[in-house]
């Protein structure tokens, strides 16, 4: 739908587009929602009503929108008449659906070890193993740049990550010797393009681009098809199993939470939930009733009767 086929919407389309550049607030702006919300309503969203934003919500549902996705449109519209139309009254009227809470899927250390093991490419491997190797996002994979490696410090810089948020991880030493192969067998034909600590570790199909993470994905999925990983994986798994195998080896939850760029540590200690190897060292109670009593000392016995307090 363009901003064509609505023109009472034209003002407001305007005034939204130009707040939403300005913020640059949330990853899909405000004004997209303005169009999808004036093409229910059939008219300027600034005539809306309590009742309209009601219906919406409920067309939202009926049309087996996710709740994920339905709290982002709802989060755009609520910038709108918050923001842009000043709209306070209607603000107030939207609300956000609490979304269930989901188990992480984590994969075992051995199956880990098969889906790397099963990488068709030099490339592929080096890409999965940054996932779990150093937690990282799709996105901030395929954004690494030459000047992102610190070797003297032993890190990898994380730039302007989600919630534009800057931070390290570390540089093994199998990370290390892994990028250093792929740099040597990586294609240089955008050398001439970008100084050196400019350069894309995985360059796109466009010289002087990174590769999408779209390619990244779609490496994964061919590379645990071929490990035989039956459980529903994604690339993000990588960055799941990396946490909990960390927390599970006893790593300080502090420290987690800033190699994974958590703003808050309830986010991660949300992968307590998921450490099975913390969860099964733990004594079921029901273990202890079989367990004969042992008897005390005498001697102790004896003691504890003599400490007890007169009637």
């Amino acid at each position: 739908m363009t901003t064509k086929a609505i023109t009472p919407a034209a003002s407001a389309y305007d005034r939204g587009h130009e707040c939403a550049q300005a913020r640059q607030a949330h990853a899909e702006r405000p004004h997209l929602q303005l169009q999808r919300f004036a093409g229910f309503i059939k008219r300027s969203p600034e005539t809306a009503t309590a009742e309209d934003i009601r219906r919406f919500q409920l067309h939202l549902a009926e049309t087996a929108t996710s709740i994920c996705n339905r709290n982002r449109i709802m989060t755009g519209l609520r910038f709108l008449f918050r923001v842009t139309l000043r709209r306070l009254d209607l603000a107030t009227e939207i609300y956000h659906i609490r979304e269930p809470e989901k188990l992480a899927l984590v994969m075992s250390a051995d199956e880990i070890k098969r889906l790397l093991a099963m990488a068709a490419s030099l490339k592929t491997r080096v890409l999965l193993s940054l996932g779990y190797g150093c937690g990282l996002r799709a996105g901030e994979i395929v954004r690494l740049k030459v000047k992102h490696i610190d070797r003297a410090q032993n890190v990898i810089r994380i730039e302007q990550s989600k919630g534009r948020k800057d931070r390290n991880v570390m540089l093994s030493d199998e990370m290390l010797g892994l990028l250093r192969q792929w740099w040597k067998a990586r294609r240089s034909y955008d050398t001439h393009l970008l100084p050196l600590q400019e350069q894309f570790l995985f360059p796109g199909r466009k010289p002087g681009t990174p590769m999408t993470t779209r390619q990244l994905s779609r490496l994964f999925r061919e590379t645990a098809e071929a490990a035989g990983t039956k459980k529903g994986v994604t690339l993000h798994t990588l960055r799941h199993s990396f946490a909990t195998h960390l927390l599970e080896d006893n790593t300080h939850i502090r420290t987690l939470q800033a190699l994974l760029g958590h703003a808050k540590l309830e986010t991660t200690a949300r992968y307590a939930h998921v450490a099975t190897g913390m969860i099964a060292k733990v004594e079921s109670p029901l273990d202890r009733l079989s367990r004969p009593k042992r008897k005390r000392p005498e001697k102790a016995q004896k003691n504890h009767q003599e400490d007890q307090p007169p009637a």
